[in-house]
């Protein structure tokens, strides 16, 4: 079942904004699952047809985006070394996907040595979206990312904006002050002590290209949601989102993992169904239609109220 690999992102009956980040125990930035082929094949078809949405920095970052490369692959290597593999020849690194059947050789620091920027490079090897953000004058940037499966929202748009102000559309979170201490959290980071986050939404479908520029493709499938097909049509998605400060540049990698899980799937665990179940009875209508599921709420809870006295 998919469900038994699936990042269950609760922990009680309410559900409100907040840091809910945790220290990360496994130092790995990315992970291998059995979509992978499937997804790295949608992430460079999205990247050669629509590379400025996809990918977006400012050239001040250049630095850190071949730090935030040797980080990844470091990890790529380690964790799954059948997979993937480096090789050092003086200053020369080749990269072996094993998967892909690929290799790249670079000089590290040496932009002249690839054909693209080294964190668009990185990005087309692994399924995560990657968000590098600068800390300058006492406050973070969004300066540069790969971003191919946003959940609605916009990279382009972004780039360039302060910490506040990509976080300024969520429901609350500069009215009750949340910006500002996550804010205060994410600037006392230090590098080598990694943190990890979940973040929920519900989907009408199971696109993972949910940009910002895309909300007339898949934006009407909200409307589309019935009772007959709720269960298999409407879907759970996840991110996994791992926070690293980078010594060298001392900025923050973002890295984050998209995970879906129709409605269907997900009730075949009787806990998720009961508690979920709560968690929208109880949600407020402010962060259930800034999360979009406000014209479909009542179909989901119908379906899970059908589950939960089925089990």
């Amino acid at each position: 079942m998919k469900e038994a690999s699936f990042p269950y992102p609760f922990k009680g009956d309410v559900y409100r904004y907040s840091n809910n980040s945790i220290p990360l125990e496994e130092a790995g930035s990315v992970e291998v699952t059995s979509s992978y082929l499937e997804e790295i094949k949608l992430k460079r078809k999205l990247l050669t047809h629509h590379p400025d949405r996809c990918f977006q920095s400012l050239p001040h970052t250049l630095k850190a985006q071949w730090e935030i490369a040797e980080l990844v692959i470091g990890h790529l290597i380690r964790q799954y070394p059948q997979k993937f593999s480096l090789e050092k020849n003086g200053g020369k690194w080749t990269f072996h996907n094993h998967i892909l059947d690929e290799q790249t050789s670079f000089i590290p620091g040496d932009d002249s040595t690839l054909s693209m920027e080294p964190l668009d490079f990185i990005g087309r090897h692994v399924q995560e979206d990657l968000i590098f953000m600068m800390q300058r004058d006492g406050d973070l940037f969004l300066d540069a990312g790969q971003l191919c499966f946003p959940a609605n929202w916009s990279l382009v748009f972004n780039t360039g904006m302060n910490f506040k102000e990509i976080h300024g559309p969520i429901p609350g979170f500069k009215d009750e002050g949340l910006d500002q201490r996550i804010l205060t959290f994410l600037m006392r980071m230090e590098a080598g002590d990694p943190w990890v986050r979940r973040n929920w939404s519900l989907m009408a479908g199971n696109r993972l290209d949910t940009s910002l520029e895309t909300f007339d493709e898949w934006g009407k499938g909200r409307r589309n949601v019935s009772k007959e097909n709720v269960g298999e049509y409407v879907h759970l998605r996840v991110e996994v989102q791992k926070l690293f400060r980078l010594p060298g540049s001392n900025g923050l990698l973002f890295t984050i993992h998209t995970h879906l899980l129709s409605l269907e799937e997900f009730t075949e665990n009787q806990a998720w169904t009961d508690q979920f179940y709560h968690i929208l009875q109880e949600l407020p209508d402010r962060i259930a239609d800034y999360k979009g599921i406000i014209l479909f709420k009542e179909e989901v809870m119908d379906y899970l109220r059908e589950k939960r006295v089925r089990n």
